[in-house]
């Protein structure tokens, strides 16, 4: 009886939302890392605020972007593995973080003394999972173009419950072509017909419009309708000139109207 109360009075959120033994919260500015690829794998993090994001760099140097955090992720996971090892990934942080850095033993203590907690990190890996899932779904079968729409929603954080903010953090195009493995010039490209569109807005930051889950879940991709933005264009170069049509086409509609009517005699239409 004593367990069962001790373990209904556990409170993740407070947990992850104080230091404590074994965990402490360190505050990163913009493209500080909380860990670097080849770094010894002994903690795990709990992003309280701000944005981070996964890099991996190849033996030649390329460097690519895995993934994106926000507010409420776990990064630095894989030091939880029955033998630890050395970081696959680096982690740095886009903009201004809050995080609270836990050892892998109080992690791996609390995981077996706290079942509530046990089950709010496994929710959370299986939510990640599916987040992989669909990130390697993305690649393999989507174009570059819905790979970016996707990619500006989820930073946009559209389709979580409560207010959405729908600036996105300050990314480079470098960075988005990485993600979805493409050039920048492509991003831009993309970019700027999202904002002729009017998906996406410029003004300091990237806001993101709901308009633009359009391309990924109806699948209505801007060449479908990238034609529409050149008719105001074609209309002002064209106003001065209708009127110069109609009246050299004037005296022809008569001799059309007498064509018609013959033609429909001769059909019987």
């Amino acid at each position: 009886m004593i367990n069962r109360k001790n373990q209904s009075a556990f409170d993740s959120a407070a947990f992850l939302a104080n230091a404590g033994l074994g965990r402490k919260i360190v505050e990163l500015e913009p493209k500080e890392t909380f860990f670097s690829q080849g770094d010894p794998a002994n903690t795990v993090f709990f992003l309280q605020t701000g944005r981070a994001k996964l890099t991996v760099v190849s033996q030649n140097g390329k460097e690519a972007t895995i993934t994106l955090l926000s507010a409420g992720d776990f990064v630095g996971e894989e030091s939880l593995a029955s033998i630890p090892g050395l970081r696959l990934a680096t982690a740095s942080a886009v903009n201004s973080c809050v995080a609270l850095k836990i050892t892998r033993d109080e992690m791996a203590r609390v995981m077996h003394d706290e079942p509530r907690f046990a089950d709010f990190f496994l929710k959370f890996m299986l939510a990640r999972s599916m987040r992989t899932q669909a990130d390697l779904v993305d690649q393999l079968f989507n174009s570059s173009e819905k790979r970016l729409a996707r990619i500006l929603l989820i930073m946009a954080e559209f389709g979580k419950p409560g207010e959405r903010d729908t600036f996105i953090p300050p990314i480079s195009q470098e960075t988005l072509a990485e993600m979805i493995g493409t050039t920048r010039s492509r991003v831009s490209f993309f970019m700027n017909r999202f904002r002729t569109l009017g998906y996406i807005n410029y003004n300091g930051r990237i806001q993101v419009n709901k308009s633009l889950l359009n391309v990924v879940l109806l699948d209505q991709l801007p060449e479908h309708n990238s034609e529409k933005p050149m008719l105001p264009v074609i209309k002002t170069i064209l106003k001065p000139v209708i009127p110069i049509v109609q009246t050299i086409l004037k005296p022809v509609i008569p001799l059309v109207e007498v064509v018609k009517r013959k033609l429909a005699a001769v059909t019987g239409d």
